[in-house]
């Protein structure tokens, strides 16, 4: 089985992280996402995965040199320009001569799903495309996705008022597709698999949709992104995991809570760094505190300082000593994605 995996996006979400590193390059405890995201592939009996790049492919390339990740050989398509969601399926499908049944998901799902599951309702199906669904509290935020009971995809339904959503099941990301879903995109330019191949499919009867409840967080955002890590801390996907990487080194009086510290951090005496991303290389001098927030590769926080609120600090910069940061960016930046 071989999969396509979504990377080309410019992450504007997760600015200022994403300014020189693809979100998917970002660390997950101490691992880059990708490879969490490769590995489930693999428990799913994908052997071989195209990644679609767009933004900075040298980060991915660079990486893994030998084009092996968890396990799963990696093939590259870079695409020229963006062609959006369907138009880039579309370029790394061609590219990779992809003839059979395959599978698409998006880079930053974080997931517990079995793949076999729903590899094997699309053929039980004769589907040309089957979708992965997911559940939302709020549906409002997303497109919506009714099936009959027998999984056919009934219509997409865009950010509906909430108490007139007809399901709060959403599209999770994750697809199984025949070649022929290829052919449906047309080239050249940009094409959103929501917005017309999927459709395309709905009225032609040949989408299904299967729901699951497993572990499931879009992490696009620095919410989820710090949501995915501290889920690993709590034990949430499996055992816990040790967000303390072993090059770190942390003064005897520091109070570390619930947190990932990255390779070669310090932490000074009477810090406190507490539900939050430290990453490599950060110094954090005393009495700085760090709650409920991301901090980027090298950032220095000066002593005294305090970064709470979901604040996210960008690779290499500096917090001055006793600075108070509540929910801030730096350096500052606009944009969504």
């Amino acid at each position: 089985m071989k999969a396509i995996v979504l990377v080309g996006g410019f992450g504007t979400r997760l600015r200022p992280l994403t300014l020189s590193t693809p979100k998917q390059m970002l660390p997950v405890v101490n691992r880059p996402m990708i490879e969490r995201v490769v590995e489930n592939l693999a428990a799913g009996g994908v052997t071989d995965a195209v990644l679609s790049l767009g933004y900075r492919p040298d980060a991915f390339i660079d990486r893994y040199p030998n084009g092996v990740c968890a396990g799963v050989r990696l093939h590259y398509a870079v695409e020229p320009a963006p062609l959006d969601t369907a138009g880039a399926i579309r370029f790394a499908a061609l590219h990779a001569r992809l003839d059979e049944t395959f599978v698409v998901l998006n880079g930053d799902v974080l997931t517990d799903l079995d793949l076999t599951e729903v590899i094997a309702m699309h053929r039980d199906r004769g589907a040309e495309a089957t979708i992965v669904l997911t559940p939302v509290e709020d549906p409002s935020r997303y497109g919506v996705v009714p099936t009959d009971d027998n999984g056919l995809v009934l219509g997409f339904i865009e950010k509906p008022p909430r108490d007139q959503a007809p399901t709060n099941w959403i599209n999770a990301g994750t697809y199984v597709f025949e070649p022929s879903v290829i052919d449906r995109i047309p080239g050249g330019r940009k094409v959103s698999i929501e917005r017309e191949t999927f459709p395309a499919l709905v009225l032609d009867h040949t989408l299904y949709a299967m729901r699951s409840n497993v572990y499931w967080v879009d992490a696009g955002t620095p919410a989820t992104y710090l949501e995915v890590n501290l889920d690993l801390l709590d034990g949430k996907r499996g055992a816990p995991e040790s967000g303390i990487d072993s090059r770190t080194s942390i003064a005897a009086t520091a109070k570390v809570l619930r947190s990932v510290i990255g390779s070669g951090a310090t932490i000074g005496a009477d810090a406190e760094i507490i539900d939050s991303v430290v990453m490599s290389g950060v110094r954090i001098n005393p009495r700085a505190v760090v709650r409920d927030s991301i901090v980027g590769v090298g950032v220095t926080i000066g002593g005294g300082a305090s970064v709470t609120a979901l604040s996210v600090i960008g690779d290499g910069e500096t917090v001055e000593p006793g600075a108070s940061l509540e929910g801030a960016r730096l350096p500052s930046s606009n944009g969504e994605s």
